[in-house]
């Protein structure tokens, strides 16, 4: 009896000595903090937990107090608040965040391997070194292979949610998750390896939980993830937010020529032409492939002297950019660059140099709508009507039927050019495709330019149910009024020309071709008495053609 009380002593002593409290936990703590995040307006949004990963201000919590979130903090087990400056991943679905703060920080060391389903568990709150909860694990679920999601036989008190999990060496294995309720006797957690994993790649950088917060988001330590976010940024952010990117670009890579490229753009467009110089010279000093430094150098100056000639910068001209893209082409000459001194050559209005270019790109791997229009616009300035017509062809030629969008702006510029070299029907053809494109974009200028061509092809009736569709979108426009009694006119309409002729008058009484095309139509049809006062009225507000008339009529 006396033997078995002793081996049940020692057992329960053995008991409680495991589940004493750890030796780690008092530097643990300090690893532990609180966040608090905050809106554009200040107001406090959540409060979570926490804890340290790394010690350049590497941290995990749950996402969900970041939604929203123009700020956050954490203040750390000393009272100490830290700022957070990025974040660094997320994961929506296992509701995790890292992030980093600004200051250097005392990390938790994580444990790397799954922690086996039976061993025991410990939570360590925010500011608490006493009365530990633990636990042992239930269940231990695998997800993307090297990461689990635990189940533990522990009640887990609302305020710890991102609190850590660690096993008995003071490991961290888990994130707290939220309780499903407060009686809820089960606890769950997310890998804390999986938390500190998390980082942004290129292209999810626009991944909608990202959007989420506004506050600042971390480039990929790759250099070439992070390359593609500037890319994607240049046309998918704010420009506050973009000119951030290329800062903290430059920040973290001052050895890659990219960032100073991009930042020269930003600051030519912002007119400061001297910081762009320099910042470009940056890029042609570090750059390996130093075709690609002339290349953007020579970009950065044609578009400047292109969109922004009204602000002269000594050594930005056209020549400069030729000779930087001619340099980027004795390096390696491909199709882009090319073009570019194409278009240069184009800007300086040497349409045979362009031309040539343009023609030799129509047979390469740029060939395309775009190749072919841009050969044919040099033709049409150098008044070659005949070979301009046949690269318009050949430019809409690169479209299939039935057209797409794409196509509208080449369909548009050919029917132009075939109606000022007097194919007026072949330019309808173009102009009813373009409408057909472009319905419900097309405004009252499109059915009136139509309308001229119209009549110039000799189709009347067309002409007049187009000049009615522009009246119909412009009501007030009393020159469409005008253009219409004059057709009326024209087609033998007389009693119709007067008819639009008294509304133009009643829309704008101080405009003479009203009069004008009302006295002409009276006097067409005989009625003299009432239609030369009307030619006079006109001819007194100054309309030159009212005097002819009244000598013919009178």
């Amino acid at each position: 009896m006396k033997r078995f009380l002793l081996i049940l002593v020692a057992f329960q002593f053995a008991l409680a000595t495991s589940f004493a409290q750890p030796s780690w936990v008092k530097k643990a703590t300090k690893s532990v903090f609180t966040l608090k995040t905050f809106d554009a307006n200040g107001s406090l949004i959540a409060s979570s937990n926490g804890f340290f990963t790394g010690t350049n201000g590497e941290a995990v919590s749950n996402y969900t107090p970041f939604k929203g979130a123009s700020r956050a903090l954490i203040i750390d087990a000393q009272g100490k608040e830290m700022q957070v400056v990025s974040i660094i991943g997320v994961n929506d679905m296992y509701d995790v965040v890292k992030f980093r703060v600004a200051g250097n920080t005392q990390p938790l060391v994580l444990c790397k391997s799954i922690a086996p389903v039976g061993s025991n568990t410990w939570l360590l709150p925010y500011h608490e070194i006493k009365n530990l909860k633990n636990g042992a694990i239930r269940k231990a679920e695998t997800f993307q292979n090297d990461y689990a999601y635990y189940t533990v036989a522990m009640n887990m008190p609302e305020t710890a949610v991102s609190c850590p999990l660690l096993n008995d060496a003071g490991e961290v294995i888990g994130l707290m998750q939220q309780p499903a309720t407060s009686q809820d006797t089960l606890s769950y957690a997310v890998s804390a390896v999986f938390a500190d994993s998390l980082k942004i790649t290129g292209f999810g950088m626009n991944e909608a939980s990202l959007q989420l917060t506004q506050i600042k988001k971390e480039l990929p330590d790759d250099i070439k993830d992070a390359t593609l976010v500037l890319y994607l940024a240049s046309s998918q952010q704010d420009s506050l937010t973009y000119a951030t990117f290329v800062n903290d670009f430059i920040q973290k890579f001052p050895q890659a020529p990219d960032g100073y490229t991009y930042r020269a753009q930003l600051e030519s467009n912002g007119g400061d032409f001297i910081a762009a110089d320099n910042d470009m010279k940056k890029a042609l000093q570090l750059a390996e492939k130093k075709d690609e430094a002339h290349f953007s150098f020579a970009r950065l100056i044609y578009n400047k002297e292109i969109y922004q000639s009204a602000q002269p910068f000594e050594g930005w001209n056209l020549d400069k950019a030729l000779s930087e893209v001619r340099e980027a082409i004795k390096e390696k000459s491909v199709s882009p660059y090319r073009q570019l001194e194409a278009h240069i050559l184009f800007a300086q209005q040497k349409y045979d140099q362009a031309f040539d270019i343009y023609n030799e790109l129509t047979t390469s791997d740029l060939r395309s709508a775009e190749v072919f229009y841009s050969a044919a616009r040099c033709k049409e300035l150098l008044k070659d009507t005949t070979t301009m017509l046949a690269l318009m062809d050949s430019t809409i030629n690169m479209f299939s039927k039935p057209y797409l969008k794409e196509a509208a702006p080449y369909l548009w510029a050919r029917a132009n050019a075939r109606r000022n070299a007097g194919k007026y029907r072949d330019a309808i053809n173009d102009m009813n495709e373009y409408e057909n494109l472009m319905k419900a974009t097309i405004d009252d200028n499109f059915y009136y330019v139509r309308h001229q061509t119209e009549i110039q092809g000799r189709l009347f009736q067309q002409a007049l149910n187009d000049i009615n569709r522009a009246i119909q979108m412009n009501p007030q426009e009393t020159l469409y009024y005008a253009e219409k009694a004059s057709l009326e006119v024209r087609v033998g309409l007389f009693d119709d020309a007067i008819a639009t002729s008294t509304e133009s008058i009643s829309i704008n009484p101080e405009d003479s071709d009203g009069y004008l095309f009302l006295g002409l139509a009276q006097c067409l049809k005989g009625n003299k008495k009432e239609g030369i006062p009307n030619l006079q009225k006109a001819k007194d507000m100054g309309n030159t053609q009212a005097e002819t008339l009244i000598e013919k009529y009178k």
